[in-house]
This record gives C-alpha cells, sequence and structure tokens, in this order.
C-alpha cells in the first residue's frame, strides 16, 4: 500500500473524523490491534492554548527549530522552504514543529506567523516549543497546541524540514494524518484511516453495555453487583471488536 495515497482521505472523511474526540479515535485504534498501546499518541505536557472546541483533523508538514543561536546563512531560507512544504500539503495541513532546545527561549510562533500559514492551507500547529499573541490568533480560528507559552521570538528559526519530529513523546513524520483535541493528539496510520469513523462509532456504542445500565442505577439509587459489572464489561468488550 502506498502510505501516502493511504492518508489521502476525502473532504468529508475528514470532517466525519471530527466528529469524534480524540479519545475515542485513540479508542479505535486500539480496538483495531494495529500496534503499541504505549505509543502513537502525545504524553502529558502538549495543551491546547486557543478556544477551539471541535477536534483538529489534518496532515503533518514538519519543522526543527532552535531558539538561541542566530541562523547561518543555509538557514535563512529554510522557513520559506517550509512554507514551500505546507503549501503543497493536501488542506487541510497541519504545522508540526520541534524546538530542539533543551531549555526553549523563542516561539516560533505568533499572529504573523499563523496568519501565513492559514493562509497556506494550515489549520493549526502542534509544536514541542512556544506560542505567543494568544488572544489575536484565538480571533484566527488557527490551532495552537504547544507544551510553552512564550513572550519572546528570541532568535527561534528553521533548522531543518520535511523530517521526523517527536512532539510530546510522540513520533511524527511528514504527511502523517493526525487527529488533536484538548485531550491531546494521535498519528493515524494510514491502514487505519478509511475505516476509522466507523470504527469510533463501533467503540462508542460499546460503551453503551456500561454506561447505560450504570446510569440507570444512578437515576434508581442502587447500586450495580459487581457480578453485574463484570457481565457489562464482558459485553462492552465484545461489542469492540473492530473486524
Amino acid at each position: 500500500m502506498d502510505r501516502k495515497a493511504a492518508l489521502m482521505l476525502t473532504a468529508e472523511q475528514l470532517e466525519e473524523l471530527r466528529e469524534f474526540d480524540t479519545p475515542t479515535v485513540w479508542n479505535a485504534l486500539e480496538a483495531m490491534q494495529l500496534g503499541s498501546t504505549t505509543s502513537g499518541f502525545s504524553y502529558p505536557g502538549l495543551r491546547l492554548r486557543t478556544p477551539n472546541t471541535r477536534p483538529m483533523v489534518g496532515y503533518a508538514a514538519t519543522a526543527k527549530v532552535t531558539g538561541w543561536t542566530k541562523p547561518t546563512a543555509g538557514q535563512k531560507n529554510l522557513m520559506f522552504d517550509f512554507f514551500e512544504d505546507v503549501s503543497a500539503m493536501q488542506s487541510p495541513s497541519i504545522a508540526v514543529v520541534e524546538d530542539i532546545d533543551e531549555r526553549p527561549i523563542g516561539s516560533f510562533w505568533g499572529e504573523v506567523q499563523a496568519t501565513t500559514f492559514q493562509a497556506l492551507g494550515a489549520v493549526g500547529t502542534l509544536t514541542q516549543g512556544g506560542v505567543r499573541d494568544l488572544a489575536e490568533v484565538a480571533s484566527l480560528g488557527f490551532y495552537f497546541f504547544s507544551t510553552e507559552i512564550m513572550v519572546a521570538r528570541a532568535e527561534s528559526h528553521v533548522i531543518d524540514r520535511s523530517c521526523p519530529v517527536s512532539i510530546s513523546g510522540m513520533e511524527v513524520k511528514p504527511s502523517d494524518l493526525i487527529h488533536a483535541d484538548v485531550h491531546g493528539a494521535v498519528v493515524i496510520p494510514p491502514e487505519a484511516a478509511p475505516g476509522l469513523a466507523k470504527a469510533c462509532r463501533i467503540v462508542a456504542d460499546a460503551e453503551l453495555y456500561v454506561l447505560e445500565p450504570c446510569r440507570n442505577a444512578i437515576a434508581a439509587g442502587v447500586k450495580p453487583q459487581v457480578d453485574d459489572l463484570r457481565k457489562w464489561r464482558a459485553e462492552m468488550a465484545a461489542h469492540r471488536v473492530i473486524n
């Protein structure tokens, strides 16, 4: 299977994935049993800084930045190469930026960058690093996910692009399909993408085998028996199987 081709979902399929929160997407991927249950998602530290209420879904255009040293002559044009990467990516794209500094000092992201990237087709950023101009960017509808909030740009500049990056423990490669919300982010494997919305519905419906009887017990003011809980959870597990 061509990996890049597998990721190119239709606009309708991408919008359908935005109907589900990111934990549900992860539950569906887990049920598909495609790989590790301890990787492929962001670890604690990545936070949504803008007031977006629906999930962000898009394709990764990647770069690495640093803020402590001035750019070399060869690095000065890398930001424009990164712009080209974003512009060439199928929309919606997501700028995924890793600040390599052990102690980040400079924010690559602010109002000017967010507006520029939005004009190029990006809907937001995931950054292992800082963001600023939060109020201005909130009005754009652009998503800011970051590990830091910063006041200064310092010497922030691109040192590499179209490369693998790490964002809060989540490894991201160029063209990866990403789903993110207030809980964090996940990378969607290419083989999972076409059937993922259906899988999300299956795992969400399966939870009703536990949720509904527990809600009924709460409403009635009674405590369910542990044997009942065991039965309900077994039913949930049975109905979470993705064929």
